[in-house]
């Protein structure tokens, strides 16, 4: 199993992330991990993947890959060339880009095939239930309505954080929680490790943050501030 990032920056296709941005954003994360000791991922948007993943040494994640062999499939993404690109494992089931259980079933076992991390988003506890059952390396939980409002999910629905915790140990004890949707705080970040979640997704917080590096510095402290306890 993959050590899991417990910060993960999703890029999105932000424009103030993607390009020569995004790689810079990925040597500021890879910074603040070699400062701190606190394991951060990038998950760029496809096109800058491989340039992203030659740039830096941290984890680097595709933001989704189909559940296909390489071949005749336009315009899809297989593992297969998520690896040859670089990168180290993918998210998959975003609310932005959902897909069929029995279609994240087969992007987990390829990728796990491929020596590849699988990150699973689920909007609801009896969904990080379902995922968790298939063995991903972790579960995100983002209820969608949260996603992008800068009201985190830790602190407006902190049950559905401690639900989906208690599901993915009652099915799998073996797999990361990880809180998103409207994280853009430290203390957002405490919020939710007070919850019981391993680590964080989050996206807007630093990928359209004016100075990322301090942003990924202040929502990796509470993680410093657990190593010092």
């Amino acid at each position: 199993m993959t050590e899991v990032p417990r910060l993960l920056v999703n890029l999105k296709t932000y424009s103030q992330a993607s390009g020569v941005k995004a790689v810079e954003i990925a040597r500021q994360a890879e910074k603040v991990w070699r400062e701190t000791g606190v394991l951060i991922g990038i998950a760029p948007n496809v096109l800058d993947l491989k340039v992203v993943a030659e740039s830096v040494d941290i984890p680097v994640y595709s933001q989704h890959v189909d559940p296909i062999d390489p071949g005749a499939h336009t315009g899809h993404i297989p593992p297969e060339l998520v690896k040859k690109s670089g990168a180290r494992g993918s998210l998959l089931n975003h609310s932005e880009k959902q897909i069929e259980l029995h279609h994240i079933s087969v992007a987990v076992t390829k990728l796990k095939e491929l020596g590849l991390s699988p990150i699973v988003c689920a909007p609801t506890p009896q969904e990080s239930a379902a995922v968790a059952a298939l063995s991903p390396d972790a579960v995100a939980i983002e209820p969608p309505e949260l996603i992008g409002t800068g009201i985190p999910v830790s602190k407006a629905k902190p049950e559905v954080v401690q639900n989906s915790l208690k599901a993915v140990i009652d099915v799998n004890p073996n797999v990361d929680l990880l809180c998103g949707a409207g994280i853009t705080s430290g203390e957002d970040v405490r919020a939710a490790i007070r919850l019981g979640s391993y680590g964080v997704l989050v996206a807007s917080a630093v990928a359209k943050s004016p100075n990322p590096y301090e942003k990924m510095e202040e929502l990796v402290e509470p993680f410093v501030e657990i190593t010092r306890a």
